[in-house]
């Protein structure tokens, strides 16, 4: 018997449980990481390139790079399986657009903070979608995001009509995410598709929405692409890091493990996104911007923490 099986015979199954993430939890967390630097990510990109253009390029070398895992639809079942995971890159799509129209017109501190209302938004989303009732705890804790958001968005003064920019387009992102997660769940339970196929046909719905977006919106312009290391580091890091690995993580560990856990763990995104900036676009948060951020980790926390 060596010192590692001693040490772990001498911690109680409970506490080890509570204390230590097995695999899909370690996943989510890794997920949560590298979210959080995916916001000084995209602030540096969007500064180079029109919003929607970006999106395209952003999911289009993903969906490239994703090409060969669409063999995993040759199941019997793949139109509705096809359908399932088109919607979800649909409502993906829809959670991008508010999240990088918003981060080019917040800080990213606080757009790393607000998307944490996540973890508020989807119990109530699992109840409407997939019919379990919250408890009273994870409404309370609702309570407690919502108080931090208004601390948050607020922290510089201003009024309500503030929320109209991108405060309020994180926030619109954020229940959007908490559907996601439930959809996730519902549709890997019902098709069960590998989770790189499933990223991959959503890859590609978001490349062609975001393409037709930019159609609508500017037209066929195609803005030059820029030459400077700072961008192509930062849509590097966003297509293999924030979109590639972080997406078939999040499908894989979706469809295994409840919305509310998954929205826990990712609940710890703000951190890491508040961390992030700080160190790489110099961000700074006032006192009362900091209560509001940690009042919305603290109603993460208080979700689905350990139950004794």
């Amino acid at each position: 018997m060596n010192a590692r099986t001693l040490a772990n015979d001498a911690i109680p199954s409970t506490i080890r449980s509570r204390v230590f993430l097995g695999p899909i939890e370690a996943l989510l967390l890794l997920v949560a990481i590298v979210w959080g630097g995916s916001y000084s990510a995209a602030k540096i990109a969007t500064d180079h390139m029109p919003v929607l253009q970006f999106l395209v390029l952003r999911f289009g070398l993903t969906f490239l790079l994703l090409l060969p895992a669409l063999r995993g639809l040759a199941v019997p079942s793949w139109p509705s399986a096809l359908a399932g995971a088109s919607l979800l890159g649909a409502n993906l799509l829809a959670v991008f657009v508010c999240e990088t129209f918003g981060v080019s017109l917040t800080t990213t501190s606080n757009a790393a903070f607000l998307i944490s209302l996540c973890v508020a938004f989807t119990p109530l989303c699992e109840w409407w979608l997939l019919k379990v009732r919250p408890t009273v705890a994870v409404l309370a804790a609702a309570v407690l995001s919502l108080l931090g958001a208004g601390l948050l968005a607020f922290q510089h003064g201003g009024s309500v009509s503030a929320l109209a920019g991108g405060d309020a387009l994180m926030v619109l992102a954020a229940f959007l995410r908490g559907v996601m997660v439930c959809l996730t769940r519902r549709h890997g339970q019902r098709h069960g598709l590998p989770a790189l196929t499933m990223t991959a046909v959503q890859m590609d719905v978001m490349t062609l929405g975001s393409a037709l977006l930019m159609i609508a919106v500017h037209g066929q312009v195609w803005v030059p692409l820029p030459t400077n290391a700072s961008f192509w580091g930062a849509m590097a890091f966003l297509v293999l890091l924030c979109t590639l690995l972080a997406f078939v993580a999040q499908n894989y560990a979706a469809s295994r493990t409840s919305p509310s856990r998954v929205a826990l763990l990712m609940g710890s995104e703000p951190l890491w996104g508040a961390l992030i900036a700080a160190l790489w676009l110099g961000d700074r948060l006032t006192l009362q911007g900091w209560i509001g951020g940690l009042l919305i980790v603290a109603s993460a926390w208080w979700v689905t923490r350990p139950k004794i």
